[in-house]
Parts: C-alpha cells; sequence; structure tokens
C-alpha cells in the first residue's frame, strides 16, 4: 500500500469523476520539478521572461508604490517564492535604497526554501531572510500579530492555475490577513490571441507533454498502475473569449487500466479527456470581479513591453 494515501484517494476520487480529473499539485514530484524548470526556460514559454523583464526594469517604481517609509521596518512575504531569480531585482533594489526589511519566503516544501535561502545568502550577502514552511495562511495567521507594515507577494500567474471562485476565495483570504493600506503584488498573465498562448503549453520540444505524461509515470510507479503511456497524448487547449488554457491527458484508444493499490480497474473510452490543468489568463475585468467583496483594490500596474504580463498592486482598503 502507498505511504501517501491522500495522493490514492485523490487519484480514486477523480479517476472516479466524469470527466475524469488528476489534481495539477501531483505535477511535482522530482522529475516533474525538473520538467518544469525545463519549460520555464523554453522560447515558447512567455510567462518568465515577460515577469522577468518586469522585475529587472521597473522594480524601483513597485518599491515607490508599496509606500513603505525607508527607515520603518517592514515584512515582505513571497507565498510560493519557487527559486527566487525574479524577486531577487526587488530584494536587491531594496536594499540599494537603505530599506529596512525582513525577506519571508513561504512554501510548503522545506527542501524549495533550502534552496532559496542557500541562493540569496550566496548573491544578497546583507539580506535578512527568514523563511517559513507551511500553508499560506497558516503562515500569514502567524506573522498577522506582528506590528511591522507587510507588503505579500505572490507571482508567477500562479493563482491563475485555481478555478475562478477558488481564486477568490483566495484573495479572500489574504485580505483577510493584512491591515488597511498594506499591499499585494499579484503577477498575472494577460488575455492575448491563441498564437501565443497555445504555444506555452505545447512546446515543439515536447517538454510540456512529457510533463503532462509524468502524472502517469507517478501512478505507475507510486500506486502500482499500469498505465501505458503511448496510449494517451498530451492535447492543450485555449480560448482566448474565456482566456482560459486548459491540458488534458486524451486516450488514443478505448482501454483499461488496474491500479493495483485501489486494486482496482478505470476503463478509458477512445478519445476520452482526463483533465489535468487550467491556467486562467487576466485582464482588469476579470481581477476587479475578483477582488470585489476582498476589499482590496487595483492602485498600479506595471506591465512588460509587450504587455504580456501584469504585476498589480492591489492595495486593501
Amino acid at each position: 500500500m502507498t505511504k501517501d494515501i491522500t495522493f490514492l484517494e485523490d487519484i480514486k476520487t477523480g479517476f472516479s469523476h466524469s470527466p475524469k480529473y488528476i489534481s495539477s499539485q501531483y505535477f511535482y514530484d522530482k522529475a516533474g520539478d525538473k520538467l518544469f524548470q525545463q519549460i520555464m526556460n523554453m522560447p515558447e514559454y512567455y510567462l518568465t521572461d515577460a515577469e522577468m523583464e518586469i522585475f529587472k526594469e521597473q522594480s524601483e517604481a513597485i518599491i515607490k508604490s508599496f509606500e513603505l517609509d525607508p527607515k520603518k521596518e517592514f515584512e515582505l512575504i513571497e507565498l510560493g517564492a519557487g527559486d527566487g531569480k525574479k524577486t531577487q531585482h526587488l530584494l536587491k533594489a531594496l536594499l540599494a535604497k537603505k530599506y529596512r526589511f525582513t525577506y519571508i519566503p513561504v512554501d510548503i516544501s522545506q527542501n524549495t526554501l533550502n534552496v532559496i535561502e542557500s541562493r540569496l545568502d550566496d548573491v544578497l550577502v546583507n539580506l535578512e531572510i527568514l523563511p517559513k514552511q507551511g500553508d499560506y495562511f497558516q503562515v500569514l495567521e502567524e506573522l498577522i500579530a506582528s506590528q511591522k507594515p507587510k507588503v505579500v507577494l505572490f507571482i508567477g500567474s500562479t493563482l491563475g492555475n485555481m478555478p475562478d471562485q477558488v481564486a477568490k476565495d483566495f484573495l479572500n483570504q489574504i485580505s483577510a490577513h493584512v491591515k488597511p493600506n498594506e499591499k499585494l503584488l499579484l503577477g498575472l498573465d494577460q488575455i492575448k490571441p491563441v498564437e501565443i498562448v497555445l504555444p506555452a503549453y505545447n512546446d515543439a520540444a515536447g517538454i510540456t507533454r512529457e510533463f503532462n505524461l509524468n502524472l502517469l509515470r507517478r501512478i505507475n510507479r507510486e500506486l502500482e498502475a499500469d498505465f501505458i503511456l503511448e496510449n494517451f497524448e498530451h492535447a492543450p487547449e485555449y480560448d482566448e473569449i474565456e482566456g482560459i488554457a486548459k491540458s488534458y491527458l486524451k486516450s488514443k484508444k478505448d482501454q483499461k487500466v488496474f491500479i493495483k493499490n485501489l486494486n482496482q480497474i478505470f476503463h478509458f473510452a477512445e478519445n476520452e479527456l482526463i483533465h489535468t490543468e487550467i491556467s486562467r489568463k487576466y485582464n482588469d475585468e476579470i481581477l476587479n470581479e475578483l477582488i470585489s467583496e476582498s476589499g482590496l483594490e487595483i492602485s498600479e500596474k506595471f506591465l512588460d513591453k509587450r504587455g504580456y504580463f501584469a504585476d498589480y498592486i492591489l492595495t486593501k482598503k
């Protein structure tokens, strides 16, 4: 029996549902992490470069939008810090301007936090860093007691992996954990034509295909299933009017798969889709709807030169 009961139960629930689905959280095993790093470096995957440009070229303007007193200590809290390569430009600018602050990266993965702490210790020797491992809102609940002003970062368009109602609830919860006039810096991919967006999820080198199929490899390995990967294909879609990219695995034939750890057989019809991920794209109208009940409002918006990506400054009213 697998040690990860949650994974087992989630796969049973997803494959028993109509339509079938696999939660996108299961992309990120060791192989998935490596593949996603490759995806972010693909020429088609514009998101990373676009937001990196904003942080490289507009960090001083972003800092000004925080409306902080350089002489007063504050806390810069980043939810899901990743590798810190984008954030380091903002951190470097804050240090150069003699701001007094503690950088608090938050992640569920202690390994991720160890990597970012080691990396930033090397490149920003004067940075005061206090990593926090755990659920975002548990950590925010702990930090809200601090009287120091706070700025929260949630970048990389990670919000786009949530359905709109979940994203709305998420932003409401962030708002509940900050005080009036405190800021949220929110990075969001913008709605664009299909010929720009779809290749980001269907690259010519096939890395995204391998990333999607790796879900089945993981189920085979960890749950002792007998998926034949050649019987499934990567099937992304993007509707530029709706503004949502979706990833699926499509069954190429009528087939059955046995998952030993569930002692259960699942049927997949020819052309049946397994939903694996969404990636919502935004504009001001969509964002304003999401924050309509949150007490947050858009106070600034920073775009890359092509207008592909936006980093919004949201202020708690």
